[in-house]
């Protein structure tokens, strides 16, 4: 059977299909569960979320479903602005503000104990996976969490990064191929060197280390699922084919604008948040594209834009949003996520079988 293998082994889930632990607010516990309950693992993207509303999304998604599900965590990054820095990208910012009606952001500050707190939520909650990225956690971590039979995913961008996520004691890696939306999680390399497609990753990964390897970059369908294992991967993770899915908490303008994407659209971007990522073209991202490479490192520039992205959410203002998105963007639907997987499944079976 094409669905029984180490990634439903180890993560006690009936078909290797995950859902992405996008941060922001898209990852609603309906969503979370709702891809758990079709037999996939549903995961919290508790990037951004304080321990309180980590807690709160863990026991909301218990309510819903009695099956796997995890939390993704972002690894903490070390990162330094000057007054100077920050005074520059605020220039830059100006007309966007004045426009929004809104105060720049002039203090900015990052601690890593959220982080910590973060992880003993997800150990007193008893949340059976946690996938990390952008990085690899201490041995501490590790074994604190394998201590209390955490399976743990982690992220890579290139072989290299794989094979010191298995080093680390990971239990499975996603090969994060450049097509995927959102940032990107490469933590050992240049960017430039962790944007690789992912045709070419997963075949490579898959033949260095010996952890299972689950795909994840423009994949949306049982066509990409099937491409990934005939690769070598053993399962897929996708999370813009869950965006625009009902139960998804993306705001209504980012779940338009990847329903009206051609799929030629998307671009990397450093402007929003310091780091790149991969979401639709807009007039924010044209107007500091020459200036990218002089941006504040992440997670100093998120910073400075979140109150900015947030007003340009609440006053309707897509130019100036974050659309992250995939490049197979022009493949999305407005469907359950439950017949995401129920689709993806029954076609998977008219390949395989």
């Amino acid at each position: 059977m094409w669905q029984l293998n180490e990634v439903t082994s180890l993560l006690t889930i009936e078909v290797p299909i995950i859902q992405a632990g996008m941060a922001g607010g898209v990852t609603t516990p309906e969503l979370v569960a709702a891809v758990s309950n079709a037999g996939g693992l549903g995961t919290i993207g508790a990037g951004y979320m304080t321990p309180k509303e980590l807690q709160t999304a863990i026991r909301e998604t218990k309510k819903r479903t009695d099956k796997p599900f995890g939390v993704n965590v972002f690894v903490p990054e070390e990162s330094t602005g000057s007054e100077a820095d920050i005074s520059f990208a605020n220039d830059l910012l100006q007309p966007f503000h004045e426009e929004l009606q809104i105060e720049p952001t002039e203090e900015v500050s990052h601690s890593s104990s959220t982080f910590q707190k973060q992880l003993d939520v997800i150990v007193e909650e008893k949340v059976p996976v946690c996938s990390f990225t952008f990085g690899v956690p201490s041995q501490t971590v590790v074994s604190r969490l394998k201590n209390h039979q955490i399976r743990l995913i982690g992220t890579a961008t290139t072989v290299k990064e794989a094979i010191i996520n298995e080093d680390a004691g990971i239990d499975l890696v996603v090969a994060q191929g450049s097509e995927a939306g959102g940032h990107r999680g490469t933590f050992a390399a240049s960017f430039e060197q962790g944007a690789v497609g992912i045709m070419s990753l997963v075949q490579r990964m898959a033949a260095r280390v010996s952890i299972p390897v689950i795909a994840a970059g423009g994949i949306m369908d049982a066509r990409g699922f099937v491409a990934a294992t005939k690769l070598g991967a053993q399962g897929v993770q996708m999370g813009t084919a869950f965006l625009t899915s009902p139960e998804s908490g993306a705001k209504p303008l980012h779940k338009q604008a990847i329903l009206e994407s051609d799929g030629d659209d998307t671009v990397l971007t450093r402007s929003f948040s310091g780091k790149p990522a991969r979401g639709i073209e807009n007039a924010f991202i044209r107007h500091l594209r020459q200036h990218e490479h002089q941006l504040p490192p992440y997670p100093i520039m998120n910073t400075l834009t979140k109150t900015l992205r947030k007003a340009a959410a609440e006053q309707n203002k897509p130019d100036y949003m974050s659309l992250w998105a995939g490049q197979n963007a022009s493949l999305s639907r407005e469907v359950p996520a439950g017949q995401i997987i129920e689709r993806m499944v029954n076609e998977i079976k008219g390949l395989c079988e």
